[in-house]
C-alpha cells in the first residue's frame, strides 16, 4: 500500500467532527503528510507505510518534529505495517527514537481499529497522553 492509500483509508476513518488538509510537500523540509483540528486539538501526522520494521524517515523529518514538539507543538507518526495488518502510532517527539529503532519505538497505539487509534489520539489532546 502506498501513502496515499494509507491516507485515503485514514480519512475514511477519521472522526466526523476533525478538519483536516493533507500536504503535498515535494521540497522536503520535513513537515508532516496531514494537519488535523479536532474539537480544537490542533496536530500534525506524518504517514508512513513500513515494509519491515525500519520507519524511513528522513534527517529533515526527524528534525522537524523534534524541533516542532520542544516548542510545544504536537505531532504523530502513524505508520502502517501491511504485513501485520496493523497501525502504529508514536509520538512526533520521539522521531529520532523511531528513525534509530523503527517499530521498536515506543509507541502510543497498536492495533488495527481507527476508533480506538483516535481514541488514543483524542485522550493525548485533552492532556491525559503526556
Amino acid at each position: 500500500m502506498s501513502e496515499s492509500n494509507f491516507w485515503k483509508t485514514v480519512k475514511r476513518n477519521l472522526p466526523s467532527d476533525c478538519h483536516s488538509t493533507r500536504i503535498e510537500n515535494r521540497n522536503g523540509g520535513g513537515i508532516p503528510d496531514v494537519h488535523i483540528v479536532w474539537n480544537g486539538f490542533a496536530f500534525w501526522i506524518e504517514l508512513k507505510v513500513c515494509k519491515g520494521n525500519k520507519v524511513l524517515l528522513s534527517p529533515h523529518q526527524v528534525a522537524w518534529n523534534s524541533a516542532y514538539c520542544r516548542k510545544g507543538g504536537i505531532s504523530f507518526i502513524l505508520v502502517q505495517v501491511p504485513r501485520q495488518k496493523s497501525i502504529v502510532l508514536f509520538d512526533g517527539s520521539l522521531a529520532s527514537e523511531v528513525f534509530d529503532k523503527g517499530l521498536d519505538a515506543k509507541s502510543l497505539y497498536r492495533g488495527s481499529c481507527f476508533k480506538e487509534l483516535f481514541s488514543t489520539i483524542g485522550a493525548w489532546g485533552l492532556g491525559v497522553g503526556d
